[in-house]
């Protein structure tokens, strides 16, 4: 029986230390320390551990745990002794703990910052990842407890807890003495370990989505004995696509006696199935859902798609019901889609899943779909195998989710999926919401690095059921975040699509310069307009007349993609009058065979009531020769010709025939399908974001360095935060702090003297030197000139007693003008410069000019933090008035370098220290040489947690 005193540590239970995990393979494990109620889970589970595990965790033959050990192993005070338990149901698979010592290697306290780590795993989940897992947390939970280094005995033949030290990134050294190997290593966390880390991570999580999709066997929960329902129809749904692996029917409503239900083997429980179960599709309603839960989790069931609604998005009850779906669900180790999903699609030949609401199966292909909404997701599902009113032609679809309120697997886990998925060369993600853009951001940069990440982002507030961090980033902000980290972003579900074709079909762009060519001069220079506005460099377009042949078009599309001058061709076509489908075909061969001169080149199609030709585009990638021509996405998804089920015809795999039925049509070895649109505005923006993305591969091949300055004092600047964050949570800095911090980073400031009389303004004027500026600094006028509470180029104490006396009868007494004395800075641009901690985004560098202009037309650029010299010299650039920087009608270009140089040192003083969530400069004057800082203000707080650096987990709930 435990007292008081046993119960009793030095610090509180620390909750916060509890976290879901992903393993190596894909499965889920929670996290939490070891407390004193743990004792019998430990004896349970040391008795499942090896004698060979015990002997290498204890360095001799331990068969079991006296009840001092269990005592030992379950108190602790959570700062100098720490245990954390990975478990599984309930029940613990894996074990670590630190003791903290001191010098001479013994039992001590802070301000000791050494510990001795030891692992223990059970042998049914070694190889899965856990203690590298335990590690990253333990690690975590050292430095907050103020432990920089642990130390580790290992035997030499214990090669796996070995590679687990040694594969984690940090810096270590290693000794072997008396037969024992010791590592000793420091916690903090290095590139290499934090590379290790983002890398394990996005191969667990992969691996967790490839789960869901390639199952071996799916049951579906909720399948009615009647037909119709949603049950039914999904289980209909996966019969007609030709899942190629086995079904199960459940309902705990079957008769005993039922055997089948569609032909598929009818139970009336998931642990009522006599083989393992790799995903389950829960089609019941809402309060029945914990019951199948635990079902699926009893029978070791690896993933579950929630159809079922009644969750987050239907209020404050609803989402505490979704909190505890997922808390359930992780027990056993497993992860959702869903609740309130449509469904998820994987039309791989040797799949074939269509575990959703979709009544037919899309076209197999080579683009990725994500929505978190069904109904967008029928939309793109729809825009993308239909003729009328979409982009026209046959691309289809690798894999699909749909992931309905997102509480557990996101975009973010799909998107790491999709990052190294041989089948997915196109993602194309509709995101209503962003639950953590900082992630978002990192994984986006990888995935665009190699292969085109098209995004549509709802820009009002998210879904009642979805989980979202608060950021007080603008919708514009962090778009323009997105655009710099390589995705494609688009406004609509058009041209989602219509990008999302092109980078399917076409090379990239090797530049912005477009030639045009076509049978209709109006068209042609219509293209050439919208070329233009979308600051594309088309030639001028080429008028083939509307006599123009096939063999016409096919020499001009020759001829042009053969011109080193032309990245890309848009062919414009209009109708000939009294030709059909035949004319239509030979049109389609003829440039599909000249873009095969140049396949390094893009080629669009603008078609006006051309349906036969953009047919024939579509056919003409196949193989020939073709009895009909026949667009296969004239319907909204293929016609409805099922495939034989595994049932139908006795066997547990489709027969050969089948499997080669359901293989997508062999393209023609040096084709490729040519998109064609039905209006030139929509191939043109196409073609202009694909022109944008190619420019960032590029650049992101060479992203820049952080530049080094051997006048910055890091060192003294965190001495200076931590002295002043003493004072409280969080403050913003008066004048000389704010000088003195800034200048610890090379960043001076203009002296501003105060000047509450005419008298202090004059003694002010004197100190600084003439000529100088009275400014009054009011809220409501500071940072306003256009409301005239600036007075420039006062030359000597007659000019600024005049100015000083204006200033008050316009704008009332001293006390309410706060005016202040500073000494005339160089003409130039006046220029702001803006960092700020977003606790959702993160460090964000914001930079525009200052004004009323500016700010009215939102004319700012933003770059994450930490920025390179590239980042620097694109961010001054991306304005749209940063012409004025660079001699605009005539004027003196200004010092951009400075400039930059500038920029760079704000981004490292927000990187360097945390705890500066906020620097506003302003303004910041831009002379012909060099920059004057006239106004700055810093905010200082406690570092907000950086969970991108911490160790792996899933969101909370």
């Amino acid at each position: 029986m435990q007292t008081p005193a046993d119960r009793q540590d030095r610090h509180e239970y620390p909750a916060h230390w509890e976290a879901d995990v992903v393993l190596r393979d894909g499965g889920t494990a929670r996290v939490r320390p070891i407390t004193v109620d743990d004792a019998d889970r430990l004896v349970s589970f040391y008795e499942q551990v090896s004698a060979e595990s015990k002997y290498y965790r204890f360095f001799a033959p331990y068969p079991k745990l006296s009840a001092k050990d269990v005592h030992r192993f379950t108190h602790h005070d959570f700062v100098d002794r720490v245990g954390l338990a990975a478990t599984i149901g309930g029940e613990f698979i894996a074990t670590v703990r630190y003791d903290r010592i001191g010098a001479d290697g013994m039992p001590a306290s802070a301000p000791a910052d050494e510990a001795e780590v030891a692992f223990l795993v059970q042998d049914a989940h070694q190889g899965r990842g856990v203690a590298s897992a335990l590690l990253e947390h333990i690690a975590a939970v050292a430095r907050e407890r103020g432990i920089r280094r642990f130390a580790a005995e290992v035997l030499p033949a214990n090669s796996k807890m070995i590679k687990v030290f040694t594969d984690a990134g940090y810096t270590q050294q290693r000794s072997f003495e008396d037969g024992v190997v010791r590592l000793e290593f420091d916690l903090e966390p290095t590139d290499r370990s934090v590379a290790v880390q983002r890398a394990r991570e996005q191969r667990a999580e992969a691996r967790s989505v490839r789960r869901l999709l390639t199952p071996g066997s799916v049951a579906v929960i909720g399948v009615g004995r009647a037909p119709g329902g949603v049950g039914r129809s999904v289980l209909g749904n996966l019969r007609d696509a030709g899942f190629t692996g086995r079904l199960h029917a459940v309902n705990q409503a079957f008769p005993e006696d039922l055997k089948e239900v569609d032909g598929v083997p009818a139970h009336r429980s998931v642990r009522d199935i006599d083989e393992p179960v790799d995903l389950a599709v829960v089609a019941v309603p809402a309060e029945h859902v914990p019951e199948a839960v635990t079902d699926c989790g009893e029978h070791g069931v690896q993933g579950l798609v929630v159809l079922a609604a009644g969750y987050a998005e239907s209020g404050p009850d609803g989402r505490e019901r979704q909190r505890e779906l997922v808390r359930h669900a992780r027990t056993y180790g497993m992860r959702i889609i869903g609740p309130n999903a449509f469904g998820i699609i994987n039309t791989a030949a040797d799949v074939r899943l269509n575990a959703s609401l979709a009544p037919e199966m899309p076209r197999p292909g080579r683009i990725g779909l994500f929505a978190q909404s069904g109904a967008i997701g029928i939309a793109l599902l729809s825009r993308l195998h239909r003729r009328g009113g979409g982009v026209t032609g046959t691309t289809g679809v690798s894999t699909f989710v749909s992931s309905g309120n997102r509480a557990d697997v996101s975009g973010n886990d799909v998107l790491q999926y999709w990052y190294d998925d041989a089948e997915t060369d196109v993602v194309l993600m509709y995101l209503e919401s962003i639950g953590n853009p900082r992630k978002f951001t990192r994984l986006a940069r990888r995935t665009a690095a190699a292969k085109p990440l098209v995004v549509v982002q709802s820009a009002g507030s998210a879904p009642q059921g979805h989980a979202v961090r608060a950021t007080r980033l603008p919708h514009a902000t962090v778009s323009a975040l997105l655009r710099q980290a390589g995705v494609i972003r688009v406004d609509t579900i058009t041209e989602l699509v219509d990008a999302g074709l092109l980078l399917a079909r076409q090379p990239l762009p090797a530049g912005p310069r477009v030639a045009i060519l076509g049978n209709s001069e109006s068209l042609g220079l219509l293209t050439y307009d919208r070329c233009l506005a979308e600051g594309l460099r088309p030639a001028p377009p080429l008028d083939l007349t509307t006599t123009a042949t096939p063999a016409d078009f096919h020499r001009a599309l020759s001829e042009a993609l053969a011109d080193e001058s032309c990245d890309a061709v848009v062919v414009t076509a209009i109708p000939t009058i009294g030709e059909g489908a035949v004319a239509d075909a030979e049109l389609a061969e003829a440039l599909r065979s000249a873009a095969e001169g140049a396949p390094g080149k893009p080629v669009l199609v603008v078609h006006v009531e051309l349906g036969g030709l953009a047919e024939a585009l579509s056919a003409a990638g196949r193989t020939a020769p073709q009895t009909a021509v026949m667009a296969p996405g004239a319907q909204l998804f293929r016609p409805a010709q099922r495939l034989p089920t595994p049932v139908e015809t006795g066997a547990q795999k489709p027969p050969a025939a089948v499997a080669e039925a359901a293989k997508p049509p062999h393209p023609h070895p040096c084709s490729r399908l040519i998109p064609a649109y039905p209006a030139a505005e929509r191939a043109v923006r196409a073609l202009a974001e694909a022109v944008k993305y190619a420019q960032w591969r590029r650049e992101a091949a060479d992203p820049g360095k952080v530049p080094e300055y051997d006048d910055i004092d890091e060192k003294g600047a965190a001495e200076l935060i931590g002295a002043l964050l003493e004072r409280g949570e969080g403050l913003t800095l008066g004048t000389e702090e704010t000088c003195e911090l800034l200048g610890r980073y090379g960043v001076a400031v203009h002296r501003a003297l105060a000047a509450p009389t005419p008298e202090a303004a004059v003694a002010a004027a004197r100190d600084l030197g003439y000529p100088v500026a009275l400014k009054a600094t009011a809220p409501h006028l500071r940072h306003r000139a256009d409301l005239g509470g600036v007075r420039l180029d006062l030359a000597d104490e007659e000019q600024l007693r005049r100015a000083y006396t204006e200033l008050t009868e316009l704008f009332g007494p001293p006390g309410e003008l706060r005016p202040v004395v500073q000494r005339m800075a160089p003409r130039g641009v006046d220029t702001v410069v803006r960092a700020v901690i977003d606790p959702a985004a993160g460090a964000v560098l914001s930079f525009g000019l200052a004004g009323a202009a500016s700010q009215l037309l939102g004319d700012t650029a933003h770059r994450l933090v930490p920025v390179t010299d590239r980042d620097a010299t694109s961010l001054v650039r991306s304005i749209r008035t940063a012409p004025l920087l660079f001699g605009w009608r005539g004027s003196a270009p200004v010092d951009t370098p400075a400039l930059e140089e500038l920029l760079l040192r704000v981004s490292r003083l927000v990187d360097d220290h945390p705890e500066v969530v906020a620097v506003t400069l302003e303004p910041v004057v831009v002379a012909r040489h060099g920059v004057s800082v006239l106004g700055a203000t810093v905010r200082l707080a406690p570092p907000p947690a950086r969970d991108d650096l911490g160790p792996r987990t899933l969101p909370a709930y």
